[in-house]
């Protein structure tokens, strides 16, 4: 009997996280897909494309092969999150967007 809710509670416990990584690997799928192609060129990254093609491999990994590739996954979104993002942001100049900040008549 507790062994079984025990179990059953670790399987919601294991399913609320990764459902979690899911969404955070999603949210860096969104984020690489969103800067500008010439951003990772001049910050010295892999292209976007092949940073998009390791994104959703690895979302798909995550969802039909399990546990070792939702690991390997997290690993992947965390490498860009830390370390190509804050290329991107530094060599577009804020939020990746391009005129960032700008108005018609300048800066806002």
């Amino acid at each position: 009997m507790i062994g079984s809710a025990l179990r059953d509670g670790l399987s919601s416990f294991l399913a609320i996280i990764s459902l979690a990584v899911l969404v955070g690997q999603v949210v860096v799928l969104v984020d690489a897909a969103m800067r500008r192609e010439d951003a990772y060129r001049a910050a010295g990254k892999l292209t976007k494309p092949g940073w998009l093609i390791i994104l959703t491999v690895a979302i798909a990994a995550n969802l039909i092969l399990g546990l070792l590739f939702t690991i390997i996954g997290v690993v992947v979104a965390m490498v860009y999150w830390v370390d190509v993002r804050p290329a991107l942001k530094e060599v577009s100049g804020g939020n990746g967007k391009s005129g960032s900040n700008q108005g018609p008549y300048g800066p806002w």
